[in-house]
């Protein structure tokens, strides 16, 4: 039997997780300084928790949930996406507490898991990043999140991005809007896409997000919904946009573009890359907006009840850096790589490795008893700084033999020097 990863699954092996570090540490930073915490849910939740949070309509829970129910009959599913499990929990926490941040700023990093086509930057556990801005009532929340999302690509080297904005309004107009939908779509339904079909009878707004050709040139001449925004909601989106043109931020307005979860009202926005990692395909490589009801949903207080957040999945964003960057992110050179050119010297060589990472250095200790040239051959090819060199004559001595790799010059070493005073010794290393 030939054992292999299931499908829609991928193995991110040394190489590659040294980029992925990269980019999540680069997440960890940004937000930090626009003073977002992280926060960290299970990756398994009670299947209730997501069909009430991102709507039973929706593809993700009548088609994409990877639910079970345990050995205690109890209706669970893989997490496949990360706002309701946060609100969850803030509202089980009790986050939104006096002693807490308000509006509570919060981001995670973890896997998702949907049951779909698996395609480029489309997977069945997939890995996203998002943040919540929980009890956020402001349109200075919205353009914040979004310039911390903008400034996170341009920490990443991506610089061919676009911004697309919109308003969905309020619940009452989304009602307004959702008729007027049906009203246009409905002579129409029989040039649908069966999809289409579907959510026209359960959400018609989802019609809106069809990639079908012959739904889009219908969609072409569907009715705005910016056309049924009530006098507050319009005030509100051109608060954002306002903002947005104050920071410099070039953006777009399609009165087309809708989020496909049931809970998002007022602004919602997508940041769409150009790199040419897609294919000529522009493509949404972030999306989110605001959203309201969620909290008091889950039984939190109504006066905090409304958010703004945005997800990016990792496998996407990593096209995209890659495309644009020149220098892939590559493992960090060892400082010294240690060479046992006899059995007994591994242990010594052991015992070397260890002090030196004690002085937070990186060490390469290679156990395969190799001639000399091969040892250097390998500290070479992995660009080590210093090589140490332990054979017989070295253990005879009580000492071992320094090559440095940028000038080659070499030099012995008492083990006495170096146990006694590492940093004074390393110091004289670096300098033959």
């Amino acid at each position: 039997m030939k054992y292999q990863r299931p499908k829609g699954t991928m193995d991110i092996l040394p190489a590659e997780a040294v980029k992925w570090q990269f980019l999540e540490n680069t997440a960890r930073k940004t937000f930090g300084r626009y003073d977002f915490h992280e926060i960290r849910t299970p990756i398994f939740e009670h299947f209730d928790v997501i069909s009430r949070g991102v709507g039973e309509s929706t593809d993700i829970v009548s088609k994409e949930m990877y639910d079970f129910y345990d050995k205690g009959k109890r209706h669970i599913t893989l997490r496949p996406e990360g706002t309701a499990p946060v609100v969850r929990s803030y509202v089980e926490n009790k986050l939104f507490a006096a002693e807490y941040q308000h509006p509570f700023k919060t981001y995670y990093i973890g896997p998702m898991f949907r049951y779909e086509r698996p395609q480029s930057g489309r997977l069945r556990q997939f890995h996203q990043i998002g943040v919540e801005v929980l009890g956020s009532q402001r349109a200075l929340s919205d353009v914040e999140t979004i310039a911390m999302a903008l400034n996170f690509f341009d920490k990443l080297g991506i610089k061919q991005t676009k911004v697309v904005i919109n308003s969905l309004g309020s619940r009452d107009n989304r009602q307004l809007y959702r008729q007027a939908l049906i009203d246009y779509l409905g002579p129409l339904v029989g040039q649908l896409s069966e999809n289409s079909q579907r959510r026209l009878q359960q959400n018609p707004l989802r019609v809106l997000d069809s990639k079908d050709q012959q739904d889009q040139e219908i969609i072409k001449q569907a009715p705005s919904i910016l056309d049924y925004l009530d006098s507050e909601s319009k005030l509100f989106f051109e608060e954002v946009q306002g903002h947005l043109r104050e920071l410099g931020i070039t953006f777009e307005v399609d009165p087309l573009m809708v989020r496909g979860l049931d809970y998002y009202n007022h602004t919602v926005f997508e940041i769409m890359s150009e790199a040419p990692g897609f294919e000529g395909v522009l493509t949404t490589i972030c999306a989110g907006g605001r959203y309201g009801g969620l909290i008091h949903e889950f039984g939190g207080p109504r006066e905090f009840d409304t958010s703004f957040g945005f997800a990016m999945g990792i496998e996407r964003v990593m096209i995209a850096m890659e495309a644009e960057n020149d220098q892939p992110k590559q493992p960090e050179n060892p400082d010294i790589y240690i060479a046992d050119l006899t059995a007994e010297a591994g242990i010594l060589g052991l015992k070397m490795a260890e002090l030196i990472r004690k002085n937070t250095l990186i060490v390469k200790c290679d156990y395969l008893i190799r001639g000399l040239r091969s040892h250097m051959r390998l500290a070479n090819k992995l660009n080590a700084t210093l090589v140490m060199m332990i054979g017989a004559e070295e253990l005879a001595g009580n000492k071992v033999k320094i090559r440095n790799m940028r000038t080659g010059n070499e030099q012995y070493f008492s083990l006495g020097d170096i146990e006694s005073d590492f940093l004074s010794a390393y110091y004289r290393m670096i300098n033959l």
